[in-house]
């Protein structure tokens, strides 16, 4: 079923898991979309390990991205407000990482959900962590 309404979020509802597409094709295209054209961290295993990396990294928007998708595979209708998130560790490339989220406040009278989200790498290593708040239409 999908959530069209606040009514139908639930607290302590988990979303998820999801695991994203993290090919370093797509680190490399969102690098080369934001101007970051000479930057090897994003783009060659072997230009991140050259930086001390062990390989190439997802770019950090790239893993708010895979938060906010997250959002709106499992709740079509959310209007994401705001979304906050503090980068633990690197994510990399061509390495499997699962995203999850966990509704931790509803709000009726504004239509509003606060969630709080996740994402791990293969090793259930905590990788980036954040809150979100999502509006509902009426």
């Amino acid at each position: 079923m999908s959530i069209t309404s606040i009514n139908q979020i639930e607290f302590g509802k988990e979303l998820g898991p999801w695991l994203p597409d993290t090919a370093l094709a797509n680190s490399t295209a969102v690098a080369n979309a934001v101007g970051w054209l000479n930057a090897p961290r994003f783009t060659s295993h072997e230009g991140g390990r050259k930086e001390g990396l062990p390989g190439a990294l997802v770019p950090g928007i790239l893993g708010m991205g895979f938060l906010c998708a997250l959002i709106h595979r499992e709740i079509p209708a959310a209007r994401i407000q705001k979304v906050d998130c503090v980068f633990r560790a690197t994510l990399i490339a061509d390495q499997p990482c699962t995203v999850t989220a966990v509704v931790t406040d509803i709000d009726s009278d504004t239509r509003t959900a606060e969630l709080d989200l996740l994402i791990r790498n293969e090793a259930g290593e905590t990788r980036i962590v954040g809150t979100a708040t999502i509006g509902m239409p009426a």
